[in-house]
This record gives C-alpha cells, structure tokens and sequence, in this order.
C-alpha cells in the first residue's frame, strides 16, 4: 500500500521467503516505480530482499521496520480475511490464488481505484463490467 492507503499490488506465493519478496519487489516497481522508503514488519526475509535490491540495482530505498506503521496493510487484509475464514478451504494453490485475486479486485472497485478514464463517478458494478468489455 502507498501512503494514501491506495493498494499498489499483491502477490500470494506458497512461502514468505526471500526469493517471494524479490519478486513482488520487481512487480510492484515496474507498475508504480522505484519507492523512497518502504515500512515493513521485522521479517527478515523483507529486509534481505530490499537490500539485495538496493545493491543490485544501485538505489537507495529506505528501509522502515516498524510493526505499528505497518497496520494499514494488515487492516487492508481484513476485508480478505473476512471472506475467506468461512470458507473451508482451498483444495489447491491455483484454486485460492484465483479466488483471492478476484477478492483483491472487487476490493480495489470498492475502494474506486480501477476508476475507468473519461468516466464519471461509476459503482463497483459498472467498473466491474467496464472491466470486462
């Protein structure tokens, strides 16, 4: 998330490791640019990977580690989380990265961030159909 609280982009992967972080990383900057900090948790796998980064590439993103700043995220999740406690489960990996994409879509329509250009103000519906044509 930036700090507007807009998402900038997720990535489920099967482990928290290093190599998921990198490549969320390299996902997230080619859509939205190179940051100048970055607020994370005390995982060591995201302070690892944005320092192989900040090396690799030759930048300088600040790194943040702080477990309260980085509660808009966590609350950003809820609305995830809430839909998928009551389901039973997910029989595969494809089977929940599909499912929890298209939560994260209609989260963004309902947050008005896949605002369709030339448009006026649209519900969650019309975006969600304009998305589609």
């Amino acid at each position: 998330m930036d700090k507007d609280g807009q998402t900038v982009d997720f990535l489920l992967t099967p482990h928290r490791d290093r190599a998921a972080v990198e490549a969320f990383l390299h996902k997230a900057i080619r859509t939205q640019g190179v940051p100048e900090k970055i607020t994370v948790d005390r995982s060591g796998s995201n302070t690892a990977a944005i320092r192989r980064y900040n090396r690799k590439q030759k930048v300088t993103i600040r790194l943040r580690q702080s477990k309260y700043l980085n509660n808009v995220v966590k609350q950003d999740h809820r609305a995830v989380k809430r839909i998928t406690r009551p389901m039973p489960g997910f029989k595969s990996f494809w089977a929940a990265r599909c499912t929890i994409a298209g939560i994260e879509v209609m989260h963004a329509l309902r947050k008005g961030q896949l605002v369709t250009i030339g448009v006026g103000t649209q519900t969650p519906a019309a975006q969600f159909y304009a998305l589609a044509a």
